[in-house]
């Protein structure tokens, strides 16, 4: 594992998995590296050998196009949400679906597991979020706030923290601990497509005004904005294992790579032939993969110079 990128990221293998009927939407690792999920808006679920690309399994459940997808940290679940307006929890061995959770009344844009595993939020175009205890399928909590849909949903490392992206173009961060107040982040000037927190503490999150903002929530200081020269939609933010870089895919070719600790975008990685819609560093954080409108995944792997620092 990498602990530091440097300059000298290369594309070393690209990985094609071109079984989908539509765009891909989201793609998420297993924490094994095993397994690569993604979904796609023909309305299933691919779960595809991470390495030789073979597709082990497609899951149908869904009457709608699948827009997140992703799995627990333990890997022995994943999570869906669909524009049928219902959020799926399935168990990887065997392959079935254990909860159909129904509490949004409009289409569901976002879902993410909870660090520990105890549960899980989903958000909407029905303005809300909701937490749902992820044993019995219960809803726990209604996160009342946005004024507009709930694009991009992420729980901090520890689990206390829920961050929420809106359409009304700000980020909330909520505590699990009722008693502590709901900060409220400003500055984008569009939809809050997606979001990230990293290892040290740092909120990512895309907006479709073209920048990044990195946050650090709890004195509500924006450290970073990133990008803006173009006007395009940031589709997908992801942070390394170690919080040391921050990928960024947005619509056109590119894939981008900044160093935390200056800001500095440090690469762009080229291959798609189509925008660029999801982004994720595996477990190890060797690697990233990126889905574009080709209807594929690529899979690409980073090496670094020698004298990269620990």
């Amino acid at each position: 594992m990498w602990r530091h990128p440097c300059e000298d990221f290369r594309i070393s293998g690209v990985q094609y998995f071109s079984r989908h009927k539509g765009e891909v939407n989201c793609c998420s690792f297993s924490p094994d590296c095993q397994i690569l999920l993604t979904c796609s808006d023909d309305g299933g679920l691919y779960l595809w050998h991470a390495v030789r690309g073979k597709l082990l399994a497609k899951v149908c459940g869904h009457t709608g196009p699948v827009k997140c997808c992703v799995f627990s940290k333990d890997g022995h679940f994943f999570a869906s949400a669909s524009h049928d307006c219902s959020v799926g929890i399935w168990s990887v061995t065997p392959i079935e679906r254990l909860h159909t959770l129904t509490g949004h009344t409009r289409s569901v844009e976002t879902v993410s597991f909870s660090v520990d595993g105890k549960w899980l939020v989903s958000g909407g175009w029905d303005n809300t979020a909701l937490l749902w205890d992820t044993q019995t399928g219960i809803k726990v909590r209604e996160f009342l706030g946005h004024s507009a849909a709930v694009q991009s949903s992420f729980f901090s490392t520890d689990s206390q923290l829920l961050a929420t992206g809106s359409w009304d173009c700000t980020v909330k961060v909520w505590s699990l601990d009722c008693d502590e107040e709901t900060v409220t982040l400003e500055g984008h000037q569009g939809n809050v497509a997606c979001l990230c927190f990293s290892t040290t503490g740092m909120l990512a999150s895309g907006s479709w005004d073209g920048t990044v903002r990195v946050w650090l929530p709890k004195s509500h200081e924006c450290v970073f904005v990133l990008g803006g020269t173009e006007q395009v939609w940031v589709r997908c933010v992801a942070f390394s294992r170690d919080g040391l870089t921050l990928a960024s895919t947005a619509e056109g070719d590119t894939v981008k790579i900044w160093d935390m600790e200056s800001g500095r975008c440090i690469k762009c990685l080229r291959g798609h032939k189509d925008s660029a819609y999801g982004c994720t560093f595996s477990p190890s954080g060797a690697l990233l993969t990126s889905g574009s409108d080709q209807l594929d995944l690529e899979e690409e792997e980073y090496k670094h110079r020698k004298d990269c620092k620990d």
